[in-house]
């Protein structure tokens, strides 16, 4: 079903995956490198990122999309790959601003596994985002698309998004959340319109991260130069959830504790009682004990010297 499908996305189902793998299992990440050997690299992605240690570059330019507003293809294929699930994107949609002319090529997302609350693949700082898309680009000066260009240092180049969580919605990413329900199982695709591409970004893409790394998935080829933008895109908490309504079985709790606070606290409280009235009692009991055997011996030792045992022999 597309609702995990989306939580494994990868940065390489858009392009020659090479042998079958999973993220867990036989075929999981641990045994990447079996199958694809640059998994074991010593630049793979991704990483995280200690903003303290990266060293400022006034030379690196500001970020400079081209075409992204209004892209030419009245619309737009989402398709589900198995991995994740992918918005193909025109080659007309050009990225400068990196040392050639980079083409689109695809945009997917990273949004976690089933029971854990956050799923970006960068960390800033040991911190993970609940979510991450990946903008992936190819070098169209030196290239003839992305297959090839995957093979080579700095064929392709990847926008890093991370999505926190706000209190509203982005129009933006409605356009595609709201068709992932056309697409729940491999292989299956939908046609959408056409929208900017441009809002799903970030304002500020002056201000990024550059690192060279690898596709985060096999076959991990070390071709990417990333671009990591410290701004978030928020979006809601129905968003995240790829919009998916949570229900429950039972009524909202009131403000203040909860129902399982409140049976710890009623629990803790009979516990106590519990242990308090045994205290006293086995204490009573020591007492009641204690006092019984100090008058066993004064009678004991009053019997010793009695008047008689104290009179002369005969």
């Amino acid at each position: 079903m597309l609702s995990v499908l989306l939580l494994l996305g990868g940065l390489a189902p858009a392009l020659p995956a090479g042998p079958h793998w999973t993220y867990e299992g036989p075929h999981g990440q641990q045994h990447w490198h079996e199958g694809h050997p640059e998994c074991g690299g010593r630049a793979q992605s991704p990483i995280d990122i200690a903003t303290a240690r990266a060293q400022p570059d006034p030379s690196l330019p500001p970020l400079q999309p081209e075409g992204y507003e209004r892209p030419e293809s009245p619309r737009l294929t989402l398709a589900n790959n198995g991995h994740t699930a992918v918005l193909a994107l025109p080659p007309s949609l050009r990225l400068r601003g990196l040392p050639h002319t980079f083409a689109a090529v695809q945009l997917h997302f990273h949004w976690g596994r089933p029971g854990h609350a956050a799923g970006a693949e960068h960390l800033l700082d040991g911190h993970r985002a609940p979510a991450e898309m990946h903008v992936v680009h190819f070098d169209a000066e030196r290239f003839a698309d992305a297959s090839a260009a995957q093979q080579h240092p700095g064929g392709l180049a990847v926008l890093g998004v991370l999505l926190e969580v706000g209190d509203d919605p982005h129009p933006a990413y409605d356009n595609i959340l709201r068709h992932l329900g056309s697409i729940r199982h491999t292989g299956q695709t939908v046609a959408i319109p056409s929208f900017s591409i441009r809002d799903l970004l970030p304002t500020h893409l002056d201000r990024y991260y550059r690192y060279n790394g690898s596709l985060t998935t096999p076959p991990c080829f070390q071709s990417v130069l990333w671009s990591l933008f410290p701004q978030p895109v928020r979006i809601s908490r129905a968003q995240e959830l790829n919009q998916r309504l949570v229900l429950s079985s039972f009524p909202r709790e009131p403000e203040g504790y909860s129902t399982g606070e409140v049976i710890a606290i009623i629990f803790g409280a009979v516990a106590g009682c519990i242990g308090l009235f045994l205290a006293v009692h086995f204490g009573a009991k020591r007492m009641r004990a204690r006092r019984a055997q100090a008058q066993d011996v004064v009678f004991k030792a009053s019997s010793r010297h009695s008047p008689m045992d104290a009179g002369p022999s005969r």
